[in-house]
């Protein structure tokens, strides 16, 4: 039998064929770019459970086409932002396993997600929608005031996000917003004061548990780029039990009942604030973290989900595995990579440091203000997520990112 999966997490995919295979399915993979699973498929065994297909993963017809194709079509997997709604109604469409198309919808809208908390009493940040252009300056400091960010209601990657304190800093946003192509929606929300995290969680029917927390450490203002993570942070039993119950009673409120999600948020003076939910795995090496952290294949979890079975994951046992930290590694200006410097070191570090690359030599380089612009993430591990990262931004420091001269 056949499990599909319509694109992936840039890193997992192993670890999701093996869960495949250990529940007796082959892997699918439908994707547009393979490119970007290199460093996965080049680290598979040749007798992997793993097909690739080759297909515009944008063309709902042709991937449509593709998955009636497949051998006794069991699951649709779908842990991706971007091919989360497409993959929703396609699961439908086969009366496949998977969430209510409209549930997803709103899910992938975060000004959405915002509006229908606050009317079910779970959340009390406010956030209007904007239009892009100077002229919305007034609607900006009257309905949300400063600090504020703005940001696409469906973006990606720390992408179209502005922070910003001043007026000027509002206009000069604004006017970049109305010059730039938007996967939703502008909108503003008030900027919240505290160190983010993300709440890295599974549900069935409702029920959710805490796999752990994600610390996420942010680059310098203005930029919202995601710099380094470390898990599973350790925070006091009483607030680590006060921000399951706020995950669960916020995924509750917001439609999400069943599978993975990675909700972000801000712990403020006052407690956890949402910043978004996205109804995954989180990204980067998230996946990994957790794997090692539980000892387990988390990924297991992702099938049972896609075949519509209660994931063992819900009832294991607290997570008493190493910790771990990585580090996003970003070029300091725009060019060609040719590659990367330190590589050949890494293992005078302690923590057994491993390097995973986003990119490869000859790829080019134009976005450095999110993460588009990552040529790569180190990960170290230790006995706590604060040693794990240490030891991580330790031998991170050794790499640098080559980019060839006058480009």
């Amino acid at each position: 039998m056949t499990i599909a999966a319509l694109e992936a997490l840039t890193f997992g995919l192993g670890r999701m064929a093996a869960a495949a295979g250990r529940a007796g399915h082959r892997l699918c993979l439908l994707t547009g770019n393979r490119a970007v699973y290199r460093h996965e498929l080049a680290r598979l065994a040749p007798d992997a459970p793993l097909d690739v297909v080759d297909v515009d993963t944008h063309d709902p017809a042709a991937c449509r086409a593709a998955l009636a194709a497949l051998p006794d079509l069991r699951g649709l997997i779908n842990s991706t932002d971007t091919w989360s709604v497409p993959g929703a109604d396609l699961a439908a469409e086969f009366g496949l396993p998977g969430p209510d198309p409209a549930a997803v919808r709103v899910l992938r809208d975060k000004l959405r997600v915002r509006e229908l908390l606050r009317a079910r009493g779970v959340g009390g940040v406010r956030a209007v929608a904007v239009r892009p252009g100077p002229g919305a300056a007034d609607d900006v400091l009257r309905e949300v005031g400063l600090p504020a960010v703005l940001k696409d209601s469906a973006g990606t990657s720390s992408r179209n996000v502005w922070l910003v304190r001043d007026e000027r800093h509002l206009a000069a946003a604004l006017a970049e917003a109305g010059e730039r192509a938007f996967a939703g929606r502008l909108f503003a929300e008030p900027f919240l004061a505290g160190p983010v995290y993300s709440a890295e969680t599974l549900s069935w029917r409702g029920r959710t548990r805490l796999l752990g927390v994600l610390s996420r450490q942010m680059s310098p203002e203005p930029h919202v780029r995601e710099e380094a993570s470390g898990f599973p942070v350790a925070h006091p039993p009483a607030e680590r039990r006060r921000i399951e119950e706020w995950a669960e009673e916020t995924l509750r409120a917001a439609g999400h009942l069943d599978g993975f999600a990675h909700v972000e948020f801000v712990l403020t003076a006052d407690g956890p604030e949402l910043v978004e939910i996205n109804r995954r795995i989180g990204g980067a090496l998230v996946g990994e973290a957790l794997c090692r952290a539980h000892g387990v294949n988390v990924y297991e979890a992702m099938i049972d989900t896609a075949l519509d079975r209660r994931p063992a994951l819900l009832d294991g046992p607290e997570p008493t595995g190493p910790a771990t930290a990585f580090v996003l590694l970003y070029p300091d200006r725009a060019g060609t990579l040719t590659g990367w410097s330190g590589l050949d070191g890494l293992g005078a570090f302690p923590g057994d440091p491993r390097w995973y690359p986003t990119m490869a030599p000859g790829d080019r380089v134009e976005h450095l203000t999110d993460q588009r612009g990552c040529t790569g993430i180190l990960l170290a591990g230790g006995a706590t997520a604060e040693l794990a990262l240490h030891r991580a931004l330790s031998a991170a420091g050794s790499v640098r990112p080559l980019v060839s001269a006058g480009d």
